[in-house]
């Protein structure tokens, strides 16, 4: 028997739940407030040849995954009923009034969605722009030419901003109870992962940091981009002549964009290297998204590893398919 499987299941934290993703099956598994467990699970669609072609299918399953957590993190939250108690306010009823019961509730997920869309502009806005300009800022405060840093600068500060982020982010109520389910999803994988019965006394003391975490992705996208955007020449505003630094630094971003790609493409084939191998590179690759993850999971519960262990039930391989990599 292999004792070092690795498997292609992955999943996410919800609200009071988890998703999980298997070769063919999608799962979540989600706490009502009466303490019992709502599963629901469906077919995913068949891999064409984007979602498997290497480097491209990077920011196709990047932005696929992003999607079907979106939907499935708004399903948790009617499931677990999180926000049903107290009294409806004035905008409530205005919506109810407006478009009636169902109505209202299809308005709600569409400001929603909205309103969630425009706060992650507005986030990736600061998160792009702000190291730009402040190394504008520096540049002309210094006489020298520090210009050959700029990558590297935008890069950890952003990586700063980040961690800084999941650090304030962690302090909620909320969000510290969904870090428990994030870990309950990791240990949960690991607990399959090392050939054993997918019990709550088995999943318990399993390690609840994983190589292929999107957290890791993330923190593996801002270093390859600090290399890739160091050999690309992103000076806009000196080709154009522009003084302005704001304008200067909104330029450099933009022509940044088309290289995502890129970046994201080459990340995730090391994240897939990552969870596929375990040697001294993959070690060293890995490494900075684990401590990380020291922040985006806790300690789950065991009410948390069950929630963890029925989503994982459905998503395990079917005669004939083969989830290993």
């Amino acid at each position: 028997m292999n004792k070092d499987k690795k498997t292609t299941i992955g999943g996410q934290a919800l609200m009071e739940g988890v998703m999980m993703r298997g070769v063919s099956v999608g799962a979540m598994a989600v706490r009502k407030s009466d303490g019992t467990i709502h599963v629901e699970q469906w077919d995913l669609p068949e891999k064409k040849w984007y979602n498997k072609a290497p480097f491209i299918r990077g920011c196709v399953n990047f932005v696929t995954q992003l999607k079907e957590g979106y939907s499935c993190i708004s399903r948790s939250m009617e499931i677990s009923g999180i926000y049903d108690e107290g009294e409806p306010t004035k905008f409530d009823e205005f919506l109810y009034k407006t478009f009636g019961e169902k109505g209202a509730e299809k308005a709600v997920t569409v400001i929603s969605g909205i309103l969630s869309f425009l706060m992650v502009a507005v986030m990736l806005a600061v998160f792009l722009f702000v190291p730009s300009y402040l190394f504008s800022l520096i540049e002309s405060m210094v006489k020298a030419d520090i210009s050959m840093w700029k990558s590297a600068f935008e890069g950890v500060l952003k990586l700063a901003l980040f961690v800084g982020y999941m650090a304030i982010v962690a302090q909620t109520k909320s969000m510290r109870r969904m870090y428990g389910f994030h870990g309950a999803e990791h240990k949960t994988i690991a607990c399959y992962e090392a050939h054993k019965e997918l019990t709550v006394e088995n999943v318990r003391p399993m390690t609840r940091f994983h190589p292929r975490c999107g957290t890791s992705f993330i923190v593996i996208t801002l270093l390859v981009s600090i290399l890739v955007y160091s050999l690309i020449p992103l000076e806009p505003g000196m080709w154009l002549g522009i003084e302005n630094k704001a304008l200067s630094a909104l330029l450099r971003v933009l022509i940044k964009l088309p290289f995502l790609p890129i970046v994201v493409g080459i990340s995730y084939e090391l994240i897939k290297l990552a969870g596929r191998h375990t040697n001294v590179f993959t070690k060293i690759i890995s490494a900075p998204g684990l401590w990380s993850q020291r922040l985006t999971t806790r300690e789950p519960d065991d009410s948390q590893i069950e929630a963890a262990i029925e989503a994982i039930k459905p998503c395990l391989p079917k005669d004939g398919e083969d989830d290993n990599w």
